[in-house]
């Protein structure tokens, strides 16, 4: 399984410089035949000190982590929604993805302009996501419209989802995400083919800048809206110097730390972002290893034994038996798989067991 997460933002706040920091974490394509080769687009590895632990276990040839892929959107400018810039594609990009993080600019700089003359990022966050829910009204007001002549014969089908959409877009046209609006799994499915721009999954990204005037290390009047705007809507963000690990990208990784170490931050934020989308869309790993190779793989929350081993190969789901299971941590408290089979801590699940993170398996077909 692979989702995307476009990176989204006004120009001149860091899109393309945190695009170039995450991007300098890439995986190595041949592992993932399946991957698109565009410059605009980033398969990166999600960072977990589990892959190396199991690796060094069972003395893995090679360690395959799980991956996530970022894709560098064109800079939005208001007016978006109807066309303004390069907002048709802005638009359509933003469609394809399965999740958007928000970069919003936390740092003043006289060396760099913002589009609109001054840093305020709770302001720009209202700008894009002005411009995300008129393009969905628009949207979902079009479906409403040729709902009508099925819903007015009875259709029940069409009344239901006319029903739901207006719903949405009651909240949109008050300037809501259609997010807020409580949905259940059936309505969800409803409008999923409507492919709402403001359904998608958010993490706010602030971009702070090593050497400027960081509204957070300051505790600028700016950066506690913004705080509270997080706050009041239950929105996730996370902070990052995406600068640091960008001028950083030719060294090894002894010396990416001691010069962190010269800036005063050992973390840029990076890979708490890439750790951050992984969760948000809802997923988690599970692990196989062995002499040949240690590998992370990427399945929903809650999928069953037999769904997860569809990530390995579909004959993993369709001919399934059952599966042998062993936690991470009674796998390293264990110290081997033999060991921990000695001391009963490998199970035998069934087609309804649902995987946990962490969980290491194998499993057995016909």
């Amino acid at each position: 399984m692979q989702l995307s997460v476009g990176i989204v933002g006004l120009p001149n706040v860091g899109k393309s410089t945190l695009f170039n920091a995450l991007t300098r974490k890439s995986v190595a394509m041949e592992n993932y035949p399946f991957c698109t080769i565009d410059p605009s687009v980033g398969v990166v590895e999600v960072p977990d000190g589990r892959l190396q632990t199991l690796t060094e276990i069972s003395g893995s040839e090679k360690t395959i982590p799980a991956v996530i892929e970022f894709v560098d959107i064109a800079g939005l400018v208001r007016g978006a929604s109807a066309g303004e810039g390069l907002g048709n594609q802005f638009l359509a990009n933003i469609r394809e993805v399965d999740m958007i993080a928000e970069v919003v600019r936390v740092f003043e700089d006289p060396n760099v302009h913002h589009i609109s003359g001054a840093v305020d990022p709770l302001a720009d966050i209202e700008v894009i996501n002005l411009e995300l829910t008129m393009a969905d009204a628009e949207t979902v007001s079009k479906r409403v419209g040729n709902l009508e002549k099925d819903a007015k014969r009875g259709d029940k089908d069409a009344v239901k989802e006319k029903e739901v959409c207006e719903r949405i877009l009651k909240a949109l046209e008050s300037g809501k995400l259609a997010s807020t609006c409580e949905l259940t799994d059936e309505e969800s499915y409803i409008v999923k083919g409507l492919g709402l721009l403001t359904l998608k999954p958010i993490l706010y990204v602030c971009n702070k800048k090593q050497g400027a005037f960081n509204l957070d290390e300051q505790n600028d009047g700016r950066w506690q809206e913004l705080l509270d705007f997080f706050e009041s809507t239950g929105s996730e963000h996370v902070v990052v110097d995406a600068g640091v690990e960008h001028e950083l990208k030719d060294l090894h990784e002894d010396e990416k730390d001691e010069f962190r170490r010269e800036y005063g931050t050992l973390d840029s934020g990076v890979s708490t972002l890439i750790k951050g989308c992984y969760a948000n869309l809802g997923l988690i790993s599970f692990f196989t290893t062995g002499e040949k190779e240690t590998r992370a793989w990427t399945v929903t929350k809650d999928s069953t034994a037999p769904r997860a081993g569809a990530a390995i190969h579909s004959d993993f789901e369709d001919k399934f038996i059952r599966a042998q299971v062993v936690s991470f941590d009674d796998l390293v408290n264990a110290g081997s798989m033999a060991k921990a089979r000695e001391l009963g801590k490998v199970r035998t699940e069934g087609k309804e067991y649902v995987v946990r993170d962490g969980d290491i398996i194998e499993f057995l077909h016909s």
